[in-house]
């Protein structure tokens, strides 16, 4: 079983910054991208950062030049450093992995999501 374990998320004032974690644990052959998501209370989930397996990263234009996605391959873990926050950031953010798992026939890619973490910015 592979599970995606996300920490790092509270209430912080607007301006301020959070840094989330996504570990991955569990039969992995490997990962392949990572990504952060977020949904607000009413609104559909949106992409708010990638990484591929190559740290090619991308932003949704909301957070660009606010929030920073890295990755740690050697700990199966992404990060998502978020700078300057604002009230519209609050929702739940979820990690997203591409998880290669290895089975008796051969590796299988699926996407895995994690339970998610609250963030919440006051104004």
């Amino acid at each position: 079983q592979v599970q995606l374990v996300e920490s790092g998320g509270g209430l912080v004032q607007a301006g301020g910054s959070l840094k989330l974690s996504c570990t991955a644990s569990g039969k992995i052959f490997t990962i392949g991208a990572m990504g952060w998501y977020r949904q607000a209370p009413g609104k559909q989930r949106e992409l708010v950062a990638t990484i591929t397996g190559s740290s090619t990263t991308t932003y949704a234009d909301s957070v660009k030049d606010r929030f920073a996605i890295s990755r740690d391959n050697a700990k199966n873990t992404v990060y998502l450093q978020m700078s300057r926050l604002k009230p519209e950031d609050t929702a739940v953010y979820y990690c997203n992995a591409q998880i290669w798992v290895p089975l008796t026939t051969g590796p299988l890619s699926r996407s895995f999501w994690g339970q998610g973490t609250q963030v919440t910015v006051s104004s």
